[in-house]
Formats: structure tokens, C-alpha cells, sequence
């Protein structure tokens, strides 16, 4: 009788490419929660839960990203400074003005384990609020099916 063995990735078996997603006119949660995956690697076969084997994402236009109804005045989003009274709150609108790309990054890091790993994971998302980007050497290549 043959024993059935869990398969776990050596890190030398993991490879990272790296995937460019343009996130205009995309739903903001569909376009997280893919690129959420993409980061932890659960779109490979070496997908294991307790290692990093996943891809770098660079997200294009995150000022153009899209919210549904109303939320653009009624999302709010909060931080605070450690200090006593030092909450601060800001809607989603006035967010997209001042730093596009933190609406981005926020989303992903919230689908994204909540330890070291996942933070290590978050570091390999690079979001610019415009068109271009500087990891043209790395040949990024389209990431599909975003946001449908």
C-alpha cells in the first residue's frame, strides 16, 4: 500500500511573475479580491497556505476605480494616531482625491491574512493612481478575467 503524501512547495520550486491590471471602471471588491489571490498564489498548483508563492500585481488607474450607489459619499474610512482623541475619518470621495492609491491597497491588505505572511504578500502589490508605471523591465503581462 502506497502512503498518500501532503505536497508542500520547496522555495526553490516557486517562481514569481508578475501580472499589470488597468482598474478603470472596475467594481472596487471584484478587482481586490482577484488581485488578493493572484498575491497569495492560490491561482497556481503550488498553492500552499503557509508559504509565499504568489505574484506580484501592479494596478494601473486606482483613481478611476469604481464604487456602487452611493458609497462614494457614505464610505468612510478611519485611522488613527495613537493618541488620545487622534481618530481621524474620511470618505471615500475625498480619498480619491488626496491618495488614490491608498483606496487600493487598503482593499487588497483587508483580503489578505492578517500576519507576517500577509504582509509580506501586501509588499508585492504596486498600485499607481495613473496609467504608467516603472517595473517595465519585470515584462508584466495582462492579468484576465478582473472585475467580471
Amino acid at each position: 500500500m502506497k502512503l498518500q503524501r501532503t505536497f508542500t512547495p520547496k522555495p526553490g520550486d516557486l517562481h514569481h511573475d508578475w501580472y499589470v491590471v488597468d482598474a478603470a471602471g472596475l467594481p472596487l471588491g471584484r478587482l481586490a479580491s482577484q488581485v488578493a489571490a493572484v498575491l497569495r498564489g492560490k491561482h497556481k498548483p503550488t498553492y500552499a497556505t503557509h508559504m509565499d508563492g504568489g505574484d506580484f500585481v501592479i494596478v494601473l488607474n486606482a483613481a478611476q476605480v469604481e464604487v456602487s450607489s452611493n458609497k462614494s459619499q457614505t464610505k468612510i474610512y478611519y485611522r488613527h494616531s495613537g493618541h488620545p482623541g487622534g481618530i481621524r475619518a474620511e470618505n471615500f470621495a475625498s480619498l480619491r482625491d488626496r491618495h488614490p492609491e491608498k483606496i487600493v491597497e487598503r482593499a487588497v491588505r483587508g483580503m489578505l491574512p492578517k500576519n507576517t505572511l500577509g504582509r509580506r504578500m501586501a509588499r508585492k502589490l504596486k498600485v499607481y493612481s495613473g496609467g504608467d508605471h516603472p517595473h517595465q523591465a519585470q515584462q508584466p503581462k495582462p492579468l484576465g478575467k478582473v472585475g467580471t
